[in-house]
């Protein structure tokens, strides 16, 4: 590809990007592909190539706040108590998939086990950098043997999708997150309103 064609290219990838980020903020994962052409001022065939897929799309809108969310693991890795770091951990996965719309849809996608040849997807990268706080956890005894990053990850994103359209999905999902880790046996704390709850299953 000429150099001229190829930072053209770049030029449309990048205005696309910006524009899908905008739209999936506003509309959620079912924004219009047509829509972000017609914002973008570029053809449909044109976002089409650059995304192939929604799912695609999705990803490339959410790369940076799975990188964000990959970073802060490294962060709590080895800090303090084992179960904290990973509760800590997950609570900012709930709270970055609320706030951003499209980062749930993403994961579904890869729960569903679609588009399979994208080896670097979302639900991948999280399970990676979550990997290490749930091994220490394990480890010290303080979470069951046998859990997942990917387990937790699907409990995260139902909770995320059946909230999405909540007066209040910060709230609401933050209160179902507590309400799972506090588990519903009768001597567990039930979670009134946020993350309390003493004992937990998990």
């Amino acid at each position: 590809m000429p150099d001229r064609q190829r930072a053209d290219a770049q030029r449309n990838y990048a205005r696309i990007l910006t524009v899908a980020e905008q739209e999936v903020a506003t509309h959620g994962a079912g924004a219009s592909l047509e829509q972000i052409a017609r914002v973008a001022g570029v053809g449909s065939a044109t976002v089409r190539r650059h995304f192939p897929t929604r799912r695609a799309l999705l990803m490339a809108v959410s790369h940076q706040r799975i990188e964000a969310l990959a970073g802060r693991a490294r962060e709590l890795a080895g800090n303090g108590d084992s179960r904290d770091a990973l509760l800590k951990w997950l609570g900012d996965v709930v709270a970055y998939c609320v706030a951003a719309r499209g980062l749930a849809a993403a994961l579904a996608y890869d729960e569903a086990g679609l588009d399979p040849v994208h080896e670097n997807s979302c639900s991948a990268m999280l399970e990676e950098a979550g990997n290490p706080l749930l091994r220490r956890a394990a480890q010290d005894g303080a979470v069951p043997e046998g859990i997942t990053v990917a387990d937790l990850i699907a409990l995260i994103v139902g909770i995320v999708l059946a909230t999405e359209h909540h007066p209040d999905p910060v709230t609401r999902a933050s209160r179902l997150f507590a309400l799972a880790v506090a588990g519903l046996s009768p001597q567990n704390n039930y979670p009134q309103g946020g993350q309390r709850g003493t004992k937990a299953v998990l």
